[in-house]
Formats: C-alpha cells, sequence, structure tokens
C-alpha cells in the first residue's frame, strides 16, 4: 500500500507540472493496478466532474489503454471521433467535455507503471511542445519510481531472514554500504513520509552509541559522504552515488575530519562510528 500511495504522489505532482508547463486546463492519471493490466485513474486536476474518477483503463482500450499496450505515447485530436482507438471509455469523456487528449505512459524498466494525460475541451492539435512537456513529466515519475523501488529493495536487505547466522563480518559491510545507499538515496525522495522511513532505517542501522553530540556538529551530506568512505568508495565513486563534484566531496570530508579530530579517511569514519554516526 505504501509504493501506491507514494506513486500516487508522483502521478499528482506530474499532472501539476504538465498543467503549468503546457496550459492544459485539464490532467489526470494514474498507476497500473498490481497484477492487473490496467491502469486506476486516481488523479484528476482541472475537471469539471467526477466521471473519470477512478475510471480502470485496460491495456489496448481507449487511448490510454492504447498507450500502456504500446508503451509509447498516444494523441487524439477529436476524442470521440477517432478512428485510431476503441471507444470503450466515450461516455466518461465525453461527460467532461473532453476532446483533444494525449496519455503518455509511465515505463520503468520496459514495465508500464502508469499512464498521465493532457486534454483540451476544443478539437485542436496538441502540438510536439505539449507532448513533449508531457513526455517530460512522465519521465520524471519515472526516475521517481526508480528511486523509490531502489529505496526499498535496500530496506528488505537490510532486514535479516529469519533464522539466518550469517558471517558478522560479512553483515557489517552490507550494513555500511546499505546505510550509505539509503543516505544517497533519502535526498531524492519527494514522498515525506518514505524519506522519513529512510532515515529512520539509517538511524537503526548505525552504532548504539549515543549519537546527540556528533550530528549536532556534522552537517547531513557530511555523514553521506563519510557513509560511502566507511564502505570503502573512492572520492570520485561518492561524488557519483551522491550527483556531486569530486572537489564538493573532498570539501565535505575535510570539513567531517575536522570536527571530529581526525586527520586521516580511516580516523574519521572511527570517530563517526564511536559516536554513533556510521554503523
Amino acid at each position: 500500500m505504501a509504493a501506491e500511495v507514494a506513486g500516487a504522489v508522483e502521478i499528482r505532482g506530474a499532472l501539476s507540472r504538465l498543467r503549468r508547463t503546457t496550459g492544459l486546463p485539464t490532467a489526470f492519471g494514474g498507476l497500473v493496478e498490481a497484477g492487473r493490466t490496467q491502469v486506476r485513474i486516481s488523479e484528476l486536476t482541472g475537471t469539471n466532474t467526477a466521471s473519470l474518477r477512478s475510471l480502470a483503463v485496460s491495456s489496448g482500450n481507449g487511448l490510454g489503454g492504447r498507450a500502456v499496450a504500446l508503451a509509447r505515447p498516444c494523441a487524439v485530436v477529436d476524442y470521440s471521433a477517432s478512428q485510431q482507438i476503441s471507444h470503450e471509455y466515450d461516455i466518461p469523456v465525453a461527460a467532461e467535455g473532453l476532446r483533444s487528449v494525449l496519455a503518455v505512459p509511465v515505463v520503468v524498466r520496459r514495465r508500464v507503471r502508469g499512464v498521465l494525460y493532457g486534454a483540451l475541451r476544443t478539437a485542436q492539435p496538441l502540438g510536439d511542445r505539449t507532448l513533449g512537456a508531457a513526455v517530460a513529466a512522465a519521465r520524471d515519475v519515472e526516475q521517481a519510481l526508480v528511486v523509490q523501488d531502489e529505496a526499498r529493495g535496500l530496506l528488505a536487505a537490510a532486514r535479516p531472514a529469519p533464522g539466518a547466522v550469517p558471517d558478522p563480518g560479512a553483515v557489517w559491510e552490507q550494513v555500511r554500504e546499505a546505510h550509505a545507499a539509503l543516505r544517497a538515496l533519502a535526498p531524492r525522495i519527494t514522498d515525506p513520509e518514505l524519506r522519513a522511513e529512510l532515515l529512520a532505517a539509517c538511524g537503526l542501522l548505525a552504532s548504539p552509541a549515543p549519537a546527540a553530540e556528533a550530528e549536532a556538529v556534522l552537517a547531513p551530506r557530511e555523514v553521506d559522504v563519510l557513509a560511502w568512505v566507511a564502505a570503502g568508495a573512492t572520492n570520485a565513486t561518492v561524488a557519483e552515488r551522491l550527483g556531486l563534484r569530486p572537489e564538493t566531496v573532498k570539501g565535505y570530508l575535510r570539513s567531517a575530519m575536522r570536527k571530529l579530530g581526525a586527520h586521516t579517511r580511516g580516523e574519521a569514519v572511527s570517530a563517526a562510528r564511536r559516536t554513533g554516526v556510521l554503523p
């Protein structure tokens, strides 16, 4: 359920951006239902009726279903008169008064995860600029869903298997890598509840030693850099993982070392572990 809620938040934000960047009066969309080949329209903005709310669009049917089946954007100038699509949903579309409509699939790892729609109440071509903006909005959702998938995978991997008795050294290395990866993902999560869950998981993975003093002096990005250094990453790798420049990584590392009274990377990591900032 948490995944569906987080995905709906991303869809909602993308629809707002789509209307803002294109001037389209109406936008709506939703996610593919788990285990099914249909999109449930859950998010609407700029609509005048509730005719489209909770509409289930099956793959291949209508404009959105065609976009799902083909995994590519589709558009019609006059929905009810178009010969390019089937017409299972003419009644709710007509009730909303929509004519020109575009549908862009949200595709993650070659699987359609949702659809964004934009529409006019007049029959006229939507144009390349409008379609391009819709595709860009869908790409934003795709990237957010990838991040969320990675975060949930890391959270699952960090939980010990029931009854498992793994090698302690290997466990700590896995914990440190998971800690660093989760901290790197957290700033990219737009859903506040999922972001809070990730940061809480980071806290659980860290050392049980009191962390209040160290947390007060180390900036979040300094902790992020130290987490990757603790996992054995080079400055170049840290920069790639955190989306920073190598010079910026060096600056954060120097600052953290100074605050921790360390002279080397290793000393900084050890000090951070003693104070409970790192696992």
